[in-house]
């Protein structure tokens, strides 16, 4: 368990601190299962009348919350930012892996930094670099070549095939594949011809990937994931994407190959992607998005249809499968007002 005064935690915060500064916390809950000793956050005013309810000892609010609050607070401008914040200061999530174990499988050649750590059964290949601090998690596989950047962690089960490059400060929850071939084929009257994928996968620095998400090498040149880019969970990258700095990618989101994401894009859950195509910079694809075409101008994209009852389903379907119809009846309308 972690504790901290209020306090010290309000200077680590760079927060203004009202009310007892030796209270302890030792961890942040939510607003409805706070207790005391812990400490919880507002981010949404239309939600605070629950601060007059909270048990939590203390609250990040900001200055015109402060006067609803009766625990003692720290005040922010961004108090969803500085519980992120809040959060790191206080995690006790355990490291992927302590010091080498004796049953990993690691080549004579491997170069290794300072303070590795890795995990039971893990195979790192030959010619692999490791820098300091990083840490592979029980049974990973690291592949022939690949470089890996200082105080990146991989947790258990996690695949990064032949040279591959992972930037520094990079997070791989488990089951991610990285490197795997692209789905690379010519036909030959009726059958498949694979095309071996002579590319690779390059990441920048403090990417994250979530659990079972795919990352294919490039067929020629390679796979490309910017700086500070956050792919959450069963996402396929296709070979030869490129993502720019800072992009978020929601959870079952498929890319085809050979597309490419500007930065600061955000990409909704389950949305699909074609290939061969580019998307400009700050742009938000809605959960569910069809993206068929270039998108150049920066701005929010829908195509997914929301939930209705299953009646009303029903009558729009019904309506959709009759446009065709009812837009040649519109015509022929149109065009004998236009004859009279």
């Amino acid at each position: 368990m972690v504790s901290i005064r209020l306090d010290a935690l309000a200077a680590q915060l760079d927060a203004q601190l009202h009310g007892d500064g030796d209270i302890v916390i030792t961890g942040v809950a939510s607003m409805h299962s706070a207790r005391s000793g812990q400490i919880t956050f507002l981010s949404d005013s239309r939600y605070r009348e629950q601060l007059t309810a909270t048990q939590a000892s203390a609250v990040v609010v900001t200055e015109a919350d402060l006067p609803y609050c009766k625990a003692a607070a720290l005040v922010v401008k961004n108090p969803y930012l500085t519980y992120a914040r809040m959060a790191q200061l206080m995690d006790t999530t355990p490291q992927p892996a302590q010091d080498i174990a004796p049953s990993a499988v690691i080549a004579d050649d491997v170069v290794l930094g300072r303070n590795v750590a890795i995990g039971a059964n893990a195979v790192i290949e030959s010619g692999v670099t490791l820098g300091d601090g990083v840490v592979i998690g029980a049974g990973c596989f690291v592949g022939k070549h690949t470089k890996i950047g200082a105080g990146s962690r991989l947790w258990a089960n996690v695949t990064i095939y032949h040279r591959v490059e992972l930037g520094a400060q990079c997070l791989i929850q488990s089951g991610a594949v990285i490197g795997s071939d692209g789905f690379g084929y010519a036909n030959d009257r009726g059958n498949w011809v694979k095309i071996p994928q002579l590319g690779t996968v390059r990441i920048g620095d403090r990417v994250e990937i979530g659990a079972n998400t795919t990352i294919d090498r490039g067929a020629l040149d390679d796979t490309l994931i910017g700086d500070g880019v956050i792919i959450d969970n069963q996402c396929q990258i296709a070979h030869n994407v490129v993502i720019g700095d800072n992009t978020a990618v929601a959870g079952g989101v498929i890319m085809a190959g050979s597309l490419k994401i500007g930065r600061y894009c955000m990409i909704g859950g389950a949305s699909v992607i074609n290939g061969h195509m580019e998307i400009c910079d700050k742009v938000t694809v809605t959960g569910m998005g069809m993206v068929m075409r270039p998108i150049t101008e920066p701005g929010v994209y829908s195509s997914g249809i929301p939930l209705q009852p299953n009646k009303t389903w029903r009558k729009t379907a019904a309506l959709v499968m009759s446009i065709d119809d009812m837009s040649k009846r519109l015509k022929a309308v149109e065009r004998k007002v236009n004859q009279d």
